[in-house]
């Protein structure tokens, strides 16, 4: 019987988690599912056939140990997906750039190494917009991402400085869309179109995860998103076993916003055969 290991993390209490949604189906072909912590310094990965990386949303915290934790999995004899070469390409925001290169639309951002106190008056400038949003590289659930106008500046500065003083960023125009359409995800399963939700956010925020207080709705993609995750799915470096396209309105067009190959939630609870077809996936590629 193949082993299959999902990594995820050592708690997941504060999260919506939907990926026992799949073992089931993964056991009915003949498959041993498990969940690993990536924390886990003694987990023996040569005893799996697979490991699938899941819901390690803490990665963010300590990326230099998550990523030896990739590299243990990749030199065992256990197949590591999505592949270590696209993890790695993917950890850090700054892959926009390369999908930017290949013509696919992103949002315009500005890339910075380190915070200093000019840098948010000048994006103010370059864009042109009343609200700015700024992230790190590598975050997820939307840690240490602030919105805010020109007044909250000083305010903020303490905060700015201290989350931003060694943590490269990037700097981008609010865009209100993600308030008045929504946020829209695509799903792939290796390179194939599973399905598509919309995620808005609270009253007041502008996040849209659900530990955020963000609602989902499953939509039917119109032909441009589909066509814009195409070229997406398309202009990767490697093949994903799965891969959420995230993308939102603006008013030159749909544009990217990320593209999550490493632990996105994939929202199997969102569509009835989701889990099962993703679970299909894995046997085919893999049995």
């Amino acid at each position: 019987m193949p082993r299959c290991a999902f990594l995820s993390t050592d708690n997941l209490e504060e999260f919506f988690v939907y990926d026992d949604l799949v073992k089931p189906f993964l056991r009915r072909l003949g498959w041993a599912v498990e969940d690993v912590s990536w924390r886990n310094k003694y987990a023996n990965y040569n005893e799996f056939d697979l490991v699938i990386v899941r819901s390690t949303w803490d990665y963010q915290d300590d990326p230099d140990a998550f990523v030896k934790c990739l590299e243990r999995i990749d030199a065992s004899s256990a197949r590591l997906e999505n592949p270590l070469s696209l993890m790695r390409w993917n950890l850090s925001k700054d892959y926009l750039k390369a999908l930017a290169e290949k013509s696919v639309p992103i949002l315009p951002t500005l890339w910075y190494e380190q915070y200093d106190s000019t840098m948010l008056n000048e994006a103010f400038e370059h864009f042109k917009s009343d609200e700015l949003i700024i992230k790190p590289l590598v975050s997820a659930n939307a840690d240490h991402t602030y919105r805010f106008r020109k007044n909250d500046i000083t305010p903020l500065t303490e905060i700015l400085m201290t989350t931003f003083a060694e943590r490269p960023f990037m700097v981008q125009a609010f865009e209100s869309s993600i308030i008045k359409d929504g946020e829209y995800s695509l799903f792939y399963f290796d390179g194939v179109f599973s399905h598509a939700i919309c995620k808005r956010p609270a009253q007041g925020d502008f996040r849209v995860q659900e530990e955020h207080g963000g609602q989902l709705e499953a939509i039917k993609p119109t032909d441009d998103m589909l066509l814009l995750a195409k070229q997406t799915i398309n202009a990767l470096p490697a093949p994903a076993l799965y891969a959420r396209v995230d993308m939102l309105n603006t008013s030159h067009g749909l544009a990217i916003i990320e593209v999550e190959l490493i632990e996105p939630s994939l929202y199997f609870n969102m569509d009835v055969e989701s889990a099962q077809r993703f679970a299909n996936t894995i046997h085919n590629k893999h049995a």
